[in-house]
């Protein structure tokens, strides 16, 4: 093809046009796409903040802190120790307005939720602790979706890679631990999540052996295999929480205690600006309220029809040195309208990143001041 690009082939009509210079044409006719920021709208932003010299990255989900002790150890012995380590996977597997709004109060509609299940529904997708909402969901509204799954002989994808992540004294349920729903599950889960290591790109499906062998083919015929090494540190990293499970010195219990205390602070320093956070339940994330910011500041720059969530954040990486992801990104185009005065932060951050941004906040707050 003339570049050293990497190529997706496929079949399937894209969701929208293809970008300028995006998509070929092979001989044998399959489409050719040719990786763009089309593809993936957060991407555009990522790429904004990282050609800004000064900015404080709270848009993407990841620690900026280090992982625990243990976890980095259990990966170092992994790649120094057993040599076959080295070699594919043998199968690794875990052992055994007045008040701020909260994401409890955004609930599931059993009418317009029943009302999207048909005859030809085969799978729904579940995600609790929810990104980029932070709700977790409770037993209730786990109810109402197996009932219809049921109902509906319907397979639920349950991701719930943040379920060591709730605060408050809220808590996560496994919607496959209700009755009848573990045959027709698939749990999705994530070590980069739960031992603060996402750049080790090591995560689990648990389910039926009717649902695995499908995906165990699909795996092998797409993905096949990520570094054994990780996933030999995963394994021995569980192992470790095992002994230590429900007790003051486990990770499960460390890290959402830290976590709450960053989400808290983030909130305060939020809401000092004029910012209206809804409070998570869970998760890495926080949505907050801009339409105040929308009504004083309507007519930002950017491209006709483009959400204004997504033009507000590109002003404030620009402007004021803070990095958001917007959330109109999450829905379908006929949805985006709706959720375009809302932005995502991570909270998950270290305490200097923090400070960086109380201090941009607070020179933001000190330019408002007559």
């Amino acid at each position: 093809m003339g570049a050293n690009y990497p190529v997706f082939l496929e079949q399937a009509q894209l969701p929208c046009s293809p970008c300028p210079g995006m998509e070929q044409k092979s001989r044998l006719g399959w489409r050719v796409l040719l990786p763009t920021l089309c593809l993936l709208p957060r991407v555009e932003f990522v790429q904004l903040a990282s050609e800004e010299a000064d900015v404080v990255n709270l848009g993407q989900g990841f620690p900026d802190f280090s992982p625990p002790e243990f976890a980095v150890e259990a990966f170092q012995h992994a790649v120094s120790g057993d040599f076959m380590l080295n070699q594919y996977t043998k199968a690794f597997s875990p052992t055994q307005k007045g008040e701020p709004d909260s994401s409890s109060n955004w609930q599931l509609d059993p009418t317009e939720l029943a009302s999207k299940f048909t005859s030809r529904t085969k799978a729904f997708i579940l995600n609790t602790p929810n990104n980029p909402l932070g709700k977790v969901f409770s037993k209730e509204e786990l109810e109402l979706v197996a009932s219809l799954c049921q109902q509906h002989d319907v397979v639920c994808i349950s991701d719930e890679v943040y379920q060591w992540m709730v605060f408050d004294g809220f808590q996560h349920i496994s919607i496959a631990s209700l009755p009848g729903m573990w045959e027709r599950t698939l749990t999705i889960g994530s070590a980069g999540k739960t031992f603060s290591v996402t750049g080790w790109k090591v995560g689990w499906v648990l389910g039926p052996d009717s649902l695995m062998k499908h995906l165990r083919t699909v795996h092998q015929n797409s993905i096949y295999h990520c570094a054994t090494q990780g996933q030999a540190a995963v394994a021995q990293s569980f192992e470790r929480e095992q002994l230590h499970f429900g007790r003051p010195s486990s990770y499960f219990v460390q890290l959402p205690q830290y976590i709450q205390r960053c989400r808290d602070h983030m909130i305060q320093s939020l809401q000092s600006m004029g910012f209206r956070p809804v409070i998570p339940q869970g998760s890495y994330f926080l949505i907050t309220d801009i339409s105040d910011f929308k009504n004083k500041m309507p007519d930002l720059p950017g491209a006709a029809g483009e959400p204004y969530d997504r033009r507000f954040v590109k002003w404030m990486i620009k402007n004021k040195g803070l990095v958001a992801v917007p959330v109109s990104i999450f829905f379908s185009l006929p949805h985006q309208k709706f959720f375009d005065h809302y932005i995502r932060f991570c909270f998950v951050k270290d305490e200097s990143t923090l400070r960086a941004m109380d201090q941009k906040l607070q020179k933001w707050k000190a330019e408002l001041t007559p």
